[in-house]
């Protein structure tokens, strides 16, 4: 049956192939929550499986099952109450590792079939999985639904044709033969099976439980590893039902449905993703999270290949405009999106001290930091377009860091908390914005994460292209952008981008933003600096999760 799963989304695997080498736009999943697109009764549909959810148990299927837990609150004020299955990973790991001789044989297009098969019934779903994004995440529904829906599933289908891609380099046959003059040549039959490494663990993140699972889920999935995800205990929701819609694909081709898995904490005050970790079985880990934690996972897990994406500071570097407005406009907008808390959200802004040039004339830079101060304010003074876009603060930690960053610097804009229009109990901030000396390098060259902004008064524009070289070469980053009318500037920019490994967006006015990226076009992070030592996705992302193994005989 998996291969007529192959047969039905062999022309969306094509596409996606060649999506990934012309890196033009491409999306079979509408990122839209348009009833034309999903049907007139979807949203109601999904919120309502959502709330099914609610203060019940959730049913996965896996060896040693041991109990339930789960303790999710939603940011927006109450608690989810889903309890889901723990176990025991003496059982389940090595019932994982059994399983994957089936997985195996599946081969590489029922693998890609049954993948695909999963990503359609996840996007059938896009409306339950958002709700369950926007309540785990503190996520905008909108945002939510995108994200955590349709945006996420592209990274998964990227990463499945990233994944055959990779396989079918080899053909699966072939036939030696080697001449021998007056003898009869030397003829074999040669078999060459791709195989998986070992148990993949995706751990997954509070901010994103989707976006960032699901590359690493489909890239060991089709590589012929089965997977086990260990969600954060504050997004398990989204995750599960991932899972579960997983498993049943899973079971339906007669194959063992804990080759997808899950594993929690029994108790999230004793997290047990070390001891998972180091597990003899787990030869793939897909990180996202805090740069602490991806250290230790870098340092410690040597049984495994390990994919990390870690803080970072990410970088904006002012030097002049032909379209203030827009610029204003463009960065408002970037600076309130699910209040900064994204890996891309640009946290320091360089500007001359002497400020700018612009379509309005010369700007200084207390001039650029009122604009900037004002266009946050008027985008968010519509409440539901607050609400929207700000989100929630996931979680308090994040809370209480934006109050304690007003003592860096001299406030520009405070961070106030608008009242969410649909939930009075969402814990909701706008961006803070700071304006500081160029010399406090120890307060603006680390993350603090949250809507936290910095504008930084530099020397001059080289000045400002050093300090932010900087900032990527040793703490990382995942986005650099810059504005500047000068084309010798915008080379100096850029090659300085290249020579930090970041990625670049220049003079962004319109409606594409820093901290977005487009699957089978946008290369998420490079790998080429302390952020991150992947890239979702490339070939190497995905072609180290297999290896090749050859058989032969006589003809």
């Amino acid at each position: 049956m998996s291969q007529s799963l192959f047969e039905q989304h062999k022309e969306t695997l094509e596409t996606a192939l060649n999506a990934i080498r012309t890196r033009d736009y491409y999306s079979p999943y509408p990122e839209s929550p348009s009833p034309r697109k999903y049907g007139e009764t979807a949203d109601k549909d999904g919120q309502a499986a959502f709330k099914a959810h609610l203060n019940g148990s959730f049913a996965l299927e896996m060896p040693g099952i041991t109990g339930e837990a789960g303790s999710e609150k939603s940011p927006y004020g109450f608690d989810l109450g889903v309890q889901y299955p723990t176990v025991d990973m003496d059982v389940l790991l090595p019932a994982m590792k059994e399983a994957q001789k089936a997985w195996r044989d599946a081969g590489i297009e029922g693998r890609a079939g049954i993948c695909m098969e999963i990503l359609k019934r996840i996007n059938q779903r896009s409306f339950e999985i958002g709700y369950a994004v926007m309540h785990t995440s503190g996520q905008g529904f909108m945002m939510a639904f995108q994200a955590g829906g349709p945006h996420a599933q592209d990274r998964g289908l990227e990463a499945v044709a990233y994944g055959y891609d990779a396989m079918t380099h080899a053909p699966g046959a072939a036939t030696w033969t080697k001449p021998q003059g007056k003898h009869d040549p030397l003829v074999l039959d040669k078999k060459f099976t791709a195989v998986g490494r070992g148990v993949g663990l995706v751990i997954g993140c509070s901010t994103f439980p989707t976006w960032n699972t699901y590359p690493g889920m489909f890239a060991s999935l089709i590589t012929g590893n089965p997977v086990v995800i260990k969600p954060h205990p504050a997004g398990i929701l989204p995750a599960a039902i991932s899972v579960q819609i997983a498993q049943n694909v899973l079971k339906e081709q007669g194959l063992p449905p804990h080759i997808v898995s899950m594993v929690i904490d029994s108790d999230p005050a004793q997290p047990c993703t070390k001891e998972l970790a180091l597990r003899p079985e787990v030869k793939l880990i897909d990180f996202t999270g805090n740069t602490q934690f991806g250290d230790w996972l870098e340092q410690n897990c040597h049984q495994a290949e390990v994919y990390t994406e870690k803080a970072g500071v990410n970088t904006i570097i002012v030097d002049s405009t032909d379209n203030f407005k827009g610029m204003i406009q463009n960065l408002s907008f970037t600076l309130s999106l699910y209040s900064g808390q994204m890996c891309t959200t640009p946290q320091d802004i360089f500007i001359p001290a002497n400020g700018i040039e612009t379509d309005q004339g010369h700007k200084s830079f207390d001039e650029v930091a009122e604009a900037l101060s004002n266009g946050i304010t008027k985008f968010l003074s519509d409440p539901e377009r607050a609400g929207m876009v700000l989100g929630c603060i996931q979680a308090e930690v994040t809370d209480k860091r934006v109050d304690n960053a007003r003592e860096l610097g001299a406030v520009v804009r405070e961070s106030d908390r608008p009242e969410n229009p649909w939930f009075k109990e969402a814990r909701m901030r706008s961006p803070l914005i700071l304006a500081i000396d160029s010399d406090k390098e120890d307060v603006y060259m680390e993350e603090l994460f949250g809507p936290i902004t910095f504008l930084i008064k530099t020397e001059n524009t080289a000045h400002s292209v050093e300090l932010a070289h900087k900032a990527v070469s040793n703490h990382g980053a995942i986005t650099m952008g810059c504005y500047s009318t000068d084309e010798a500037t915008l080379d100096q920019i850029e090659e300085a981008a290249l020579d930090a490994g970041v990625a670049l967006s220049s003079n962004l006015t319109g409606g594409v933003f820093v901290n977005q990226s487009a699957a089978f076009s946008d290369f998420h992070a490079t790998g080429a600096n302390p952020a991150a030592n992947a890239s979702l996705s490339d070939l190497a992302y995905v072609a180290n999760r297999f290896r090749m193994v050859q058989s032969r005989k006589h003809a």
